[in-house]
């Protein structure tokens, strides 16, 4: 049988008028924004007024990504469908996708087959707008630097050691490395520069996690834009440029509320790249969720080795946030490709590939339950190609770890297809658990860096270079040294060479650059050859994407 594809079974939908969806979410109708009939802003006002206890957060996280895909998106979509079916009162809480991916190789990222949010086209191209307000506020700082310079350099900026770079929400590796403000004096000053990818700009990572408007005020004024001839740092409060931008993003704060293909409520706001930032959905989002729902699905980006550490790390700390339950995502195909097996041959059964695959998925999973103490639930994303004998060894290895496997088959069937694994994350959420971190603030940066990768990696260590080297001893001298750590990395490996699957031992991290996002409050780590503007494939996805005489979208994936 023909399967059709995601937007095929998205646009034949019948989408209900987003004020029901806000009425099934709780959301009163003053504090809604509409954006034509399917798609609204939820006024920030809400979070201050509603006096409700939190529900139980659900974290889905998943292996480390192989091209054969995992499904973590369409997985938190299906589980939140799957619970409403069992009678829960929950709302799901997603990223926005970029728009680099959509026209790039990775398609959106509003889930897959029966488990989707909606509408489809217009959340992975323009949605409301946020990723343009986040663009803009990006390039008025890039701009007001260039015209300090310009106009007398009162501050003593180096033009040589400006960090500050110019975004764009595209994959155009032509930008990486530009030289700008040639033509002549009138034309601004010549340098060096680079333009990064919209969602790996600080102003993201910022927005995504700030708690109001005023704290968004205050992150956005102690950005780092670069340093003075006498290497102290230059802020965008130094360049008074914090009010003219949080004017351009005090809409784009609000988060977006949309819904499943099964009409259950999703907010979808900000959107991070989790192998350069912290990869999750904002923190304004997650809690306005919480105050609407008895339970709270959310997923952070790529394998849990990033985006499930950034948010438990991260963003739980900084949010002071609880969660209660994680749900680890793999396929019987991606375990094959972690052991070995070619993408043409996955479909077949190989008990010996999936043995030597399965490592990886034991170890996330062995992680989240040691290192940060949570009840945890294995989720396995079904494909009609899955046999019963390797269902059997996957549920068998992770029962000896004392953990239950869960079958979801969301993709073909929707919230009935996630029924058996909300059943499973009900129980679990009324665990007990011990939350902890993976380090702790008062560590240095090298011992934190280096708890990450011993920890969270299972490496022997971390090496930094002389110029990370040197660079931990500025932002110690600076003051700092008390930021958590997001290590930017290979998605691909616990390591940070890209080739070593499954779950490598004996090897090293090499840190090769840290840098301050004083206003998201981390230091960045750049390890192995992490670019912050990705390119685009021989064949990019915006070559299939097309538009009918009704205006009516094909292509996107």
């Amino acid at each position: 049988m023909g399967y059709k594809s995601d937007i095929e079974i998205a646009q034949e939908t019948e989408m209900l008028p987003i004020s029901e969806i806000a009425k099934t979410a709780g959301i009163d109708e003053k504090y809604l924004e509409h954006y034509g009939k399917y798609k609204a802003k939820i006024d920030y006002n809400m979070l201050k007024d509603c006096q409700t206890p939190d529900g139980k957060l659900i974290l889905v996280t998943a292996i480390n990504p192989t091209p054969a895909g995992e499904g973590k998106t369409t997985t938190t979509v299906g589980l939140a469908d799957g619970m409403r079916k069992i009678g829960k009162k929950v709302m799901v809480a997603l990223r926005e996708p970029s728009l680099g991916p959509v026209f790039g190789v990775k398609g959106g990222a509003a889930g897959g087959g029966y488990a989707q949010v909606v509408p489809m086209e217009d959340i992975n191209l323009h949605f409301t707008g946020d990723m343009h307000a986040i663009g803009a506020a990006n390039n008025l700082l890039a701009a007001m630097l260039d015209n300090h310079i310009y106009q007398g350099n009162k501050l003593n900026i180096d033009p040589r050691r400006i960090t500050w770079h110019r975004c764009v929400d595209m994959n155009d590796r032509q930008l990486r490395f530009v030289v700008d403000g040639l033509g002549g004096r009138v034309n601004g000053v010549p340098r060096e520069d680079g333009y990064d990818i919209t969602v790996a700009s600080e102003i993201m990572a910022v927005l995504c996690l700030s708690s109001d408007i005023m704290d968004l005020k205050k992150r956005l004024a102690s950005i780092v834009v670069g340093y003075t001839y006498d290497e102290k740092p230059v802020t965008a409060g130094d360049l008074k440029a914090e009010g003219a931008m949080t004017a351009l993003l005090k809409d784009a704060l609000k988060p977006n509320l949309v819904q499943t293909l099964e009409h259950t409520p999703a907010i979808v706001h900000g959107g991070p790249f989790a192998n350069i930032a912290h990869g999750c959905n904002s923190v304004m989002a997650t809690k306005m969720a919480l105050k609407l729902g008895d339970y709270v699905v959310t997923e952070a980006g790529f394998g849990a080795d990033l985006g499930a550490e950034k948010f438990l790390d991260i963003k739980c700390r900084m949010a002071g946030l609880h969660p209660a339950a994680v749900v680890m995502v793999a396929t019987v195909r991606a375990l094959k490709s972690h052991g070995g097996v070619e993408k043409a041959h996955l479909n077949e059964e190989n008990l010996q590939a999936l043995e030597a695959g399965l490592p990886n998925l034991l170890q996330h999973v062995s992680n989240i339950r040691n290192v940060y103490k949570l009840p945890c639930v294995v989720a396995i994303n079904a494909f009609p190609t899955d046999t019963k004998a390797e269902l059997d060894l996957v549920e068998r290895k992770c029962k000896e770890l004392g953990v239950n496997v869960a079958l979801s088959e969301v993709w073909a069937k929707g919230g009935e297809g996630g029924v058996a694994l909300a059943e499973e994350v009900v129980r679990l959420v009324e665990e007990p658990n011990d939350f902890s971190f993976s380090y702790d603030l008062d560590m240095s940066i090298e011992e934190k860096l280096e708890a990450i990768v011993q920890r969270v990696y299972h490496g022997d260590g971390v090496l930094l270079t002389a110029n990370a080297q040197k660079q931990a001893e500025q932002l110690t001298a600076l003051g700092f040294d008390k930021c958590p750590i997001c290590i930017a990395k290979t998605q691909y490996s616990f390591s940070d060479n890209p080739d070593l699957k499954g779950a490598p031992k004996g090897f090293t991290v090499t840190v090769r650059n840290l840098k301050i996002s004083a206003g998201a409050g981390f230091i960045v780590a750049l390890t192995g050859d992490i670019m912050t503007m990705p390119g685009l494939p021989p064949v990019p996805a915006a070559e299939k994407i097309d538009v009918d005489e009704n205006g009516k979208i094909s292509g996107l994936f």
